[in-house]
């Protein structure tokens, strides 16, 4: 495995043509099914007790509103370990209701380790052993060779991303959160916000080079309201995950409101950051164990599919092994544009825009009504050496130079001509323009 990485490292990208990332607007959309709300380890948990919230008519509700929202669409389902292996009625007939799905709509069936938070409460070593043991027991539950392509982990360090691409041959993983911090059980701000391959030092780092490289597509988890995941946790009143998910828009919000912000964050990526990156790219996670309404799930779907028609819903594992397949290394350019959509923690008076590549990633903040007023509100140079933090912690971020959460003294917000030399000299090499147009 290790000489395939290094082949794909030394390929060069596709061109636009010869595959089916550029051009195309992607949609991927995963759920949990557990048995407890944080599955701290095989056999201890935190949180509540969910099983009464998962039930074989609960699925059949929630697969059909995927079904006619987007017909022709595809899912992935994210198993913990207790609902692999629990043995009541319910849990049984709901494996058995996912087999069909996989055999009727091409979904997939993956595994979450620790129901989201592995690293935070096991070690390495551990979370090693739980993906290949799952990974057994679903391949044998689905029958006829089957193995998923990704899994799903909310996040998964570096080692276990190598080792998932290099021992298990799975080289798509949901590994990080984009922008989560003071948020949940675990911390993990720092990353790139599109798919990238993580460096071993830090699963937010891209990979700089051959040697640095892990042959894992690492994705986020949901997508956010770039204005609000500015923000650390519940800062100010507003939820920094607020964008498409659930939780943070219908739950806070209301059915009408909150869609439109799901389709606000939606636009982000299909509208603007389509034009700017070639490609589109929407991802949402809905845990079964949700209070909500599958109609409204039902209602954001038909709503992307009738205003963008060409938009692809496919599993998360084909959608990173389409951008792997383009992108042999880390070359991608990333850029978005957002202003605020008035609702939450999206301000309607500011505009961001996010920079995101190899060597760093860079956001910046104005006014909009005012050019001036822009100033830099994170920089974070991947070129300077990272570092995971020790194992069983919650604190997995990679904050750099300026991070947007402003949690610390050096994070006020600045000019870009006052960043050091050496920050400018590599946003100089990706983005000259940007020094012309703020003098």
């Amino acid at each position: 495995m290790l000489i395939l990485s290094a082949i794909a490292w030394a390929q060069t990208p596709g061109k636009a043509g010869s595959n089916a990332l550029m051009g195309h607007r992607f949609l991927t959309f995963n759920t949990v099914i557990r048995v407890n709300q944080i599955e701290v380890s095989r056999d201890r948990n935190v949180g509540e007790d969910e099983r009464a919230l998962h039930t074989p008519e609960k699925v059949k509700a929630f697969r059909n509103a995927v079904a006619e929202g987007f017909p022709g669409g595809k899912m992935t389902w994210a198993f913990s370990w207790l609902a692999l292996n629990d043995t009541s009625k319910n849990y049984r007939e709901i494996r058995a209701l996912v087999i069909g799905y996989h055999h009727t709509y091409g979904d997939e069936i993956t595994f979450i380790p620790g129901a989201y938070f592995a690293n935070a409460y096991n070690t390495t070593e551990q979370v090693n052993k739980d993906i290949h043991d799952a990974l057994n027991i679903i391949s044998r539950m689905v029958g006829n060779g089957y193995r998923p392509t990704s899994i799903v982990a909310g996040f998964l360090s570096s080692e276990n991303q190598q080792y998932l691409a290099e021992t298990e041959n799975i080289h798509v993983c949901q590994g990080n959160i984009w922008s989560q911090f003071s948020i949940d059980n675990q911390d993990g701000d720092g990353s790139v916000a599109y798919p990238f391959y993580p460096s071993k030092e830090h699963f937010c780092k891209p990979a700089q080079d051959r040697s640095d490289f892990i042959d894992c597509v690492n994705l986020d988890g949901w997508s956010v309201d770039f204005l609000a995941g500015r923000r650390a946790g519940f800062a100010h009143g507003f939820n920094s995950r607020m964008g498409v998910g659930p939780i943070e828009t219908i739950g806070r919000y209301g059915p009408d409101t909150g869609l439109k912000e799901m389709m606000h964050t939606t636009a982000i990526h299909f509208d603007e950051g389509f034009k700017l990156n070639g490609f589109g790219w929407v991802t949402n996670c809905w845990e079964l164990s949700l209070p909500y309404n599958p109609a409204y799930l039902k209602r954001w779907l038909s709503q992307v599919r009738e205003r963008w028609p060409d938009t692809r819903l496919i599993t998360q594992g084909e959608f990173g092994l389409i951008w792997r397949k383009y992108y042999r290394r880390n070359t991608f350019n990333y850029r978005f544009v957002e202003r605020g959509s008035g609702i939450g923690g999206s301000d309607a008076d500011k505009e961001i825009r996010w920079f995101m590549n190899k060597d760093f990633r860079l956001a910046l903040l104005r006014n909009n009504d005012d050019a001036s007023s822009e100033k830099v509100i994170d920089f974070t140079d991947y070129d300077l050496p990272a570092h995971e933090p020790a194992e069983m912690t919650r604190k997995w971020s990679l904050l750099g130079d300026i991070n947007q959460k402003q949690t610390r003294a050096q994070d006020k917000p600045v000019p870009l001509d006052s960043l050091s030399k050496h920050a400018q000299s590599l946003i100089l090499r990706h983005y000259p323009y940007l020094f012309n147009s703020s003098k």
